[in-house]
């Protein structure tokens, strides 16, 4: 697939998602086989850059692959002002947030909350591609609510305004993540324009990637909350989509060896302090499956030190290897 000037050879993407995919989680999913990995939503309020929280959402020079920065907010000046920002401190691709549904974004009319106002969106959408000259990309979803999808007509604005490629979660914002993705939208987008469309929503297995794909037509997919936990999952839908077979689950002296690197680049990246607190609830998804008591994670969310979160891990494995 093609953005711009840029080649994806693999055509699956990590979705971006608040307070999940930082650094560390981007590199570690990019190492098991996800062709680009979106960073973190970054406001486009600038008295807001200089914190810590923006400082580590923000891409550096020296990530691998393509980098891709996500922004949100909803005044067309202040927004074209962010996607400079991000180029200039390292982005390739500026992805323009108007999916996000949360209470906290929606409420500043950013986010999938600009579904209601398409002029708004124009204006957006024309500010941040004439204000760089790197690719820009757009994520959404279908509609506000399920008896106002518009995601054909904002497609076809996208496209008009320069957008490079767009992903399009299978799902309204008063949908928020429950039920089922609906494919219907993603195709009818894929068949009205002509520039890359990514399907995003409930890709959790290679079956269904490959059922997405057929499906609607899409060039590439997205993938998001399935994968916490799980990076090796875009390893597993890549082989399946080029061989057909199923790779069997990584064996538990894998995961030991995912989780526990995982964890030791939280502690490095964010310090002992906040990278114990974000390490929890990466290994409260990737025990999901093996701790479903749930137990463990309730003694090592109770862990204060950094040092304590590694042996108690090593301990956890050594019980159940």
């Amino acid at each position: 697939m093609q953005i711009g000037p840029y080649q994806l050879d693999v055509p699956l993407i990590l979705a971006p998602m608040a307070g999940v995919t930082d650094r560390p989680f981007r590199e570690l999913c990019m190492h098991y086989g996800a062709g680009m990995a979106v960073s973190e939503m970054m406001s486009s309020n600038p008295a807001l850059w200089g914190t810590s929280k923006s400082q580590n959402r923000m891409v550096h020079l020296d990530e691998k692959g393509l980098r891709s920065v996500q922004i949100a907010g909803a005044d067309p000046e202040l927004m074209a002002n962010a996607a400079r920002f991000c180029v200039e401190n390292g982005a390739q691709i500026v992805d323009i947030n108007m999916g996000c549904p949360a209470k906290k974004v929606n409420k500043k009319l950013a986010g999938s909350a600009l579904l209601k106002y398409p002029d708004q969106i124009e204006l957006i959408l024309k500010a941040v591609v004439n204000a760089v000259d790197v690719p820009v990309t757009l994520k959404t979803r279908t509609g506000w609510d399920p008896d106002n999808k518009n995601c054909v007509e904002i497609a076809k604005m996208a496209e008009q305004c320069g957008i490079q490629a767009l992903a399009l979660h299978g799902r309204t914002r008063t949908c928020m993540y429950k039920g089922e993705a609906e494919y219907d939208s993603i195709r009818a987008v894929k068949q009205a324009i002509s520039i890359p469309v990514i399907a995003n929503g409930d890709i959790d297995s290679p079956q269904k990637a490959k059922a997405v794909l057929d499906y609607t037509g899409a060039d590439a997919l997205m993938i998001g909350r399935p994968a916490q936990g799980k990076p090796w999952l875009f390893r597993d839908i890549w082989h399946f989509l080029n061989t057909g077979e199923l790779l069997p689950p990584p064996p538990v002296a894998e995961v030991k060896a995912i989780l526990l690197g995982h964890v030791r680049e939280l502690h490095r990246f964010y310090g002992d302090l906040k990278g114990l607190r974000i390490a929890r609830k990466h290994v409260g998804w990737y025990l999901s499956e093996h701790d479903q008591v749930g137990e463990f994670r309730r003694a090592f969310n109770a862990i204060e030190c950094s040092t304590g979160q590694l042996d108690a891990l090593e301990g956890y494995f050594e019980n159940v290897a």
